[in-house]
C-alpha cells in the first residue's frame, strides 16, 4: 500500500508540480520503479482500484504492457494464469474506456499470448478463448474486437522479448486459427456500427499471409463488404486497408502465383478501376484521393509483372493519372512502379524463356513500343513536378535542402525505356515552351525553364556524346537565359553534366567561349550558383583539357581572380578547389617543357600567402588559426594530385620544401595543419615517385624526428607513402 501511494504521489508531482526540477526527479523515480519486480503487483492493484485517476490508469497500464512484453520471464510459471485472468477482468472493466487504457490492456494480453504456448493458454488457444468470451459477453464485443485486431500485429512486434522459435510457433498458432478469427469477424458484420472495426481486424489478419484459397476469399462476405464500401459516399479507411492487403496477399511469395490467385485478382481489379474518375474529383477529400491513389499504386507494385506483358495497360493509364496529381505525396506513390516496370522491360532476364536472341530482341522491342507513350507522358509530368515552388525563397534552409534532394530518379527510368535522345527531345520542347511563354518579358516566371533544364541535366548520362540535333540548340539557348540565381545554378550544372558532349561533339568547341562566360557569371552571382559553376568548370577542364591548352592565359586570369578573393567571385574555399583541379587537369595536357612554367603560375596564389605568414616570424606562424594556413596547403595538395607531370611536381616540391619545413617545425603540435601538410606531401610523393631525389629523404627525416615528439598519426601514414 505504501508503494502504491508513493506511485500516486509521484504521478501527481509529474503532472501538476510547477517546479521542473521536482518534476524531473519524480519522472526519474517512476522510470526506476517501472524496472522493479514490485511494479507487476503495484500496477495491477492500482488498475483494479476504482479510485485511481486517469493519469494513474494510463501509467500503470503502460507499465504492465511493457512488463509483459519485455520481462515476462521474471515471473514464476504459476503466475501466468492469475495474470491472464486479471488482464481479462481489466479488459472488461475498461470496455467503455479510457480508450488508451483499454488499448494497453489489449496489447498486454496479446504479448502474453506471444510468450505462452496455445496448450498452456488453455481453451484451445487465445483465439478460441476470445470466441468463447465474445459469445458469453455480447456487450464487450468492441473490446474483444480490438484485442483480435492487435493479435496478428504482435507477431511482428520485436519489442516483445520472445525467443525466435516461440515467435515462429505463435505465428503458426494464429495461422491455424485464421478460420476461427474470420468466422468471428463475419458474425460481427451483423452489428452495423462495428463494421469499420471488423474490417480493420480483417486487414490485420490478412497481413499474416495465411493461405486461404483465392476462390474462398473471392466469395467471402468480409471481402464483399470491403469492396462494396469502396463505392460509398464516405470512403471507408478500413475498406481501403482490406483491399490493399488483399492486393499484397495475391502477390505474396507463398501465394502460389498469379494463376492460382486469378479469381481474387479478377474481382479486385475492376472494383478499384471504377475509382479512377475520383482521382480528379475536386469535391473529394484529399485523404480519400490519397487512399484511392494508394490502391492503384499497390496494384501497380504487386502486378507489375502482369502489366509488363501488356495485359493490363488500363492500370498504367490509371497510374499516369495518379502521377499527374499536383500533390507530391500522392504522385510519388507511383514512382516505384515505373522503376520496376522499366527493369522488367529492359532486363534480359525477363525474356530468357523465349530462347534465341532474335526472339528476345523482338519481344523486348514489342513491349517497349507498347509502353513508350506512357513513359513519354511521364517525362512531361515529371518536368512539371520538379519546378521550384512559388514560396521557395520563404522556405527554411532545411526545407530548401529537402526540395533539392527530392527531385526524381523516375526521369532516368523513362530515359532507359525511351532512350536518351527521345527523352531529351521531349524536354527540349518543354524548355522552348517555357521560354516561349516569356517572350521578351524580363520579369516572367523563370521556374518552368529551370525545371526543364534540371531534367535535361538529370538524363545527361543517357544522351550520346555525339548527339547533333538537340544539344547544339540547347547550348545556343543557354547564354540568353536570364541571370536569376536558381536558374543560373541549374544552367551551370547542366553545362557541367554535358562536358563530355562538349568534348566529343563536332560543334562542341564553338560553344566553349560562351560556356566559360556563363560559368564566370555563375561564380560572380551568389554562393549556390558559384559552387555549381566551379564544379562545372572542373568537369569541362577534365573532359576538354586538350582544347584549352591554347587558352591558358584566359583560364589563369579567372583562376587568379578567384584565388585572390578580391574580385566579385563568391566562391567558398572548398569550391575554389574545383578551380585548382580544373587548371591542374589542363596543365596535365601540356608538353613537359610548358608544364613546369604553368605549374609555377598555378602554385603562386597559394605559395605567396604562406611565404608572407612565415616572413612575419615564428610567433605569428605559431599563432595563426589553422584554417588560414590549411586553405592554401589544401590547394597545393590538389595541384600535386591532379598535375600528372612527375618531374614538374618534383621540382615544385623541392622549391617549396623550405616553406613546408618551416610549418612542420613550428606547428607540429597542430593536428589539423599537420594532416593538411602531410596530405600535400603524400600527393607530391605519389605523383613524382623517384623524381623527388633528395627532397624525399628530407621529408622522411623531418617526419621521423617530429613523430618522436608529437605522435601525430598522419606522420606514420606519410612515412608509409614515402617508403612505398
Amino acid at each position: 500500500m505504501e508503494l502504491q501511494n508513493t506511485v500516486k504521489q509521484a504521478l501527481n508531482v509529474l503532472y501538476h508540480h510547477t517546479d521542473d526540477a521536482v518534476r524531473l526527479e519524480a519522472d526519474r523515480w517512476l522510470q526506476e520503479f517501472q524496472g522493479t519486480l514490485d511494479a507487476w503487483q503495484v500496477c495491477d492493484n492500482l488498475l483494479h482500484d476504482a479510485s485511481s485517476n486517469p493519469e494513474t490508469l494510463i501509467f500503470c497500464s503502460q507499465t504492465l504492457r511493457s512488463k509483459v512484453q519485455r520481462y515476462f520471464e521474471e515471473l514464476p510459471s504459476e503466475a501466468f494464469r492469475p495474470l491472464r485472468d486479471s488482464l481479462n477482468t481489466l479488459l472488461k472493466t475498461f470496455h467503455m474506456g479510457p480508450p488508451k487504457v483499454r488499448t494497453q490492456i489489449s496489447l498486454a494480453i496479446a504479448a502474453l499470448a506471444v510468450h505462452v504456448p496455445a496448450e498452456d493458454w488453455g481453451d484451445g488457444g487465445i483465439v478460441n478463448w476470445l470466441r468463447d468470451e465474445m459469445n458469453s459477453h455480447h456487450e464487450l464485443i468492441p473490446s474483444f474486437l480490438e484485442l483480435l485486431t492487435v493479435l496478428p500485429e504482435e507477431v511482428f512486434n520485436y519489442k516483445i522479448a520472445a525467443r525466435p522459435n516461440r515467435r515462429q510457433k505463435f505465428e503458426k498458432e494464429l495461422s491455424s486459427a485464421t478460420e476461427v478469427a474470420t468466422g468471428i469477424l463475419t458474425a460481427c458484420l451483423s452489428i452495423n456500427e462495428l463494421k469499420e472495426q471488423v474490417l480493420e481486424a480483417f486487414a490485420s489478419w490478412l497481413r499474416l499471409r495465411h493461405r486461404i484459397p483465392a476462390s474462398t476469399l473471392a466469395s467471402h462476405p468480409l471481402v464483399h463488404t470491403a469492396l462494396s464500401s469502396l463505392n460509398s459516399d464516405v470512403l471507408s479507411e478500413a475498406s481501403v486497408n482490406v483491399i490493399s492487403e488483399l492486393i499484397h496477399y495475391t502477390a505474396a511469395r507463398n501465394s502460389g502465383g498469379f494463376s492460382v490467385q486469378m479469381p481474387l485478382i479478377q474481382l479486385i481489379v475492376p472494383q478499384v478501376m471504377n475509382l479512377k474518375a475520383q482521382l480528379r474529383d475536386s469535391s473529394k477529400d484529399e485523404e480519400d484521393v490519397k487512399a484511392i491513389a494508394r490502391l492503384f499504386a499497390d496494384m501497380g507494385d504487386s502486378y507489375v509483372e502482369l502489366i509488363a506483358t501488356d495485359e493490363s495497360i488500363l492500370i498504367v493509364h490509371a497510374l499516369l493519372e495518379v502521377a499527374s496529381h499536383p500533390e507530391y505525396d500522392i504522385a510519388s506513390m507511383t514512382f516505384n512502379f515505373w522503376h520496376n516496370l522499366q527493369i522488367i522491360l529492359i532486363e534480359r532476364d525477363s525474356y530468357v524463356s523465349l530462347g534465341n536472341e532474335a526472339a528476345i530482341e523482338a519481344e523486348r522491342n514489342r513491349r517497349l513500343q507498347i509502353f513508350r507513350a506512357s513513359y513519354e507522358s511521364l517525362v512531361s509530368l515529371v518536368s512539371f513536378r520538379v519546378q521550384y515552388p512559388q514560396d521557395y525563397s520563404g522556405l527554411t534552409k532545411e526545407d530548401q535542402k529537402d526540395f533539392k534532394q527530392t527531385r526524381y530518379d523516375v526521369l532516368i527510368d523513362a530515359a532507359l525505356v525511351l532512350g536518351g535522345e527521345v527523352t531529351l527531345k521531349i524536354l527540349y520542347m518543354k524548355l522552348l515552351e517555357a521560354l516561349g511563354s516569356c517572350g521578351n518579358n524580363e520579369s516572367c516566371d523563370w521556374r518552368p525553364a529551370e525545371a526543364a533544364l534540371y531534367c535535361i541535366r538529370a538524363i545527361s548520362d543517357y544522351v550520346s556524346s555525339t548527339e547533333a540535333e538537340v544539344m547544339p540548340q540547347i547550348m545556343a539557348l543557354l547564354p540568353n537565359l536570364p541571370h536569376q540565381p536558381q536558374l543560373l545554378q541549374t544552367v551551370c550544372l547542366t553545362v557541367g553534366a554535358y562536358s563530355k558532349w562538349l568534348d566529343a561533339a563536332s560543334s562542341g568547341l564553338s560553344f566553349l567561349p560562351s560556356v566559360i562566360d556563363i560559368l564566370v557569371s555563375g561564380m560572380s552571382m551568389s554562393e549556390d550558383p558559384a559552387a555549381a559553376a566551379a564544379s562545372a568548370f572542373r568537369n569541362i577542364c577534365d573532359d576538354c583539357g586538350k582544347k584549352f591548352c591554347g587558352s591558358l592565359d584566359g583560364l589563369f586570369q579567372i583562376y587568379q581572380r578567384a584565388m585572390s578573393g578580391e574580385g566579385v567571385f563568391k566562391l567558398s574555399a572548398e569550391d575554389s578547389l574545383n578551380l585548382v583541379e580544373a587548371l591542374s587537369m589542363v596543365i596535365t595536357e601540356l608538353p613537359s617543357d610548358q608544364a613546369k612554367k604553368a605549374l609555377e603560375a598555378l602554385c603562386l596564389p597559394a605559395v605567396t600567402p604562406l611565404q608572407e605568414i612565415i616572413n612575419q616570424g615564428p610567433i605569428t606562424l605559431g599563432q595563426k588559426p589553422a584554417r588560414e594556413i590549411t586553405v592554401h596547403i589544401d590547394r597545393l595538395a590538389n595541384i600535386f594530385r591532379y598535375v600528372n607531370h612527375p618531374e614538374a611536381v618534383a621540382d615544385a616540391i623541392q622549391r617549396l620544401w623550405p616553406i613546408f619545413k618551416a610549418i612542420f617545425d613550428l606547428r607540429a603540435w597542430d593536428m589539423r595543419t599537420m594532416e593538411s601538410l602531410c596530405r600535400a606531401c603524400k600527393h607530391a610523393v605519389r605523383t613524382s615517385k623517384r623524381f623527388m631525389g633528395i627532397t624525399i629523404g628530407a621529408i622522411l627525416e623531418e617526419i621521423q624526428g617530429l613523430y618522436k615528439q608529437h605522435h601525430q598519426p598522419c606522420f606514420l601514414y606519410l612515412s608509409s607513402e614515402v617508403i612505398k
